[in-house]
């Protein structure tokens, strides 16, 4: 008698293609690729109906790196690829990768598109605020006063929040991560890929080259605590090395504001408390920056509706539905509607 027994369990290690990867020694890419093979062997993804698809940049070696499907396409259209994967096969998980660059500058309109639609697919933006593939010149969310072979004097440029940037174009899922949080970041992108639509997922990564330490001030372990807070659904938004501070609504300015618990008789009762499925809080918490605010990390908003590919799907059918019975013309088609005749 054959005996049947199920398949082993995919570890992260079976993710990972035979390519050799190649990044700088120390960049932060190594430590997402890392999470993002955990992701998938937490989650059991099958191989064959899971896709990378990247633009432009360090971070679009990705799909190299991954023993699944995947295309490394052009600068900043890789949006638009995976809105036409997603389309074609909408039962395979589409994963987009790439930079700040990649995602918010030549491709700042495909990315808009994409979330504005909210085609279902999971959206890897690594932020490292420089262009690393290209020698360190200023990018989209790069600092005022930013010295780089392109802007030796200092940015002038008023940098973009990638956050409220996807805020901005109606965003249903929003999340930020950290390159060197490997504890976390596996969650969040299972976090993400359980959303059905575009989930759009920040992941501050250090490009130790071009750009090192630009995030120290809230990622070094001995501020992480006073610069960082962990939003998490239905749990009050305190952070501090003591979980002494919190965040508080303001009603008269219509803001947050930072406040420390047992001063001026401040309670937990007077902390926000984190839901994930108010769009208010959501832009509030996805403006924040250190100093005067913590950053916001973690699930910081999330609020479902249809998917794009479902509803053009839906559509499909209902046009096939009106010609049931009836046998489909090109030529009826090309004659259909307004037509005139050329002399």
């Amino acid at each position: 008698m054959n005996v049947q027994t199920p398949p082993a369990a995919l570890l992260p290690k079976d993710y990972a293609s035979d390519q050799e990867v190649r990044w700088c020694p120390g960049c932060g890419d190594y430590a997402i690729l890392k999470a993002v093979q955990k992701t998938l062997a937490d989650i059991q993804a099958s191989r064959a109906d899971t896709v990378f698809i990247s633009g432009i940049g360090c971070a679009a070696r990705f799909p190299y790196y991954m023993s699944t499907y995947g295309f490394h396409t052009i600068h900043g259209r890789a949006p638009a690829i995976a809105t036409g994967v997603k389309l074609a096969n909408p039962e395979l998980n589409v994963w987009v990768v790439g930079g700040d660059g990649d995602g918010l500058s030549i491709g700042g309109n495909h990315t808009m598109h994409a979330i504005r639609r909210n085609v279902n697919v999971n959206y890897l933006l690594f932020n490292n605020e420089i262009y690393g593939l290209t020698k360190g010149q200023y990018s989209p969310t790069s600092k005022l006063g930013t010295r780089s072979p392109s802007t030796p004097l200092g940015s002038v440029d008023n940098p973009i929040s990638a956050l409220s940037f996807a805020m901005g174009a109606s965003a249903r899922f929003i999340a930020r991560g950290i390159d060197r949080d490997l504890k976390r970041l596996p969650g969040l992108f299972a976090r993400a890929n359980d959303h059905s639509g575009c989930s759009f997922v920040e992941v501050i990564q250090n490009c130790i080259v071009y750009n090192d330490a630009v995030f120290e001030h809230f990622t070094e372990k001995d501020v992480a605590a006073d610069n960082q807070v962990w939003c998490e659904h239905g749990a009050p938004l305190r952070f501090g090395k003591e979980n002494e501070k919190g965040l508080r609504f303001d009603p008269k300015s219509f803001s947050l504001e930072v406040v420390t618990i047992g001063v001026d008789g401040i309670t937990e009762d007077d902390i926000q408390v984190h839901d994930e499925t108010n769009r208010t809080l959501g832009v509030m918490l996805a403006a924040m920056d250190p100093p005067a605010f913590p950053i916001a990390v973690g699930v910081i908003y999330c609020d479902p509706r249809p998917s794009y590919e479902g509803a053009v799907l839906a559509q499909i059918e209902q046009a096939k539905g009106r010609l049931e019975g009836e046998k489909p013309s090109i030529d009826a088609l090309l004659r259909a509607g307004h037509t005139w005749t050329v002399n």
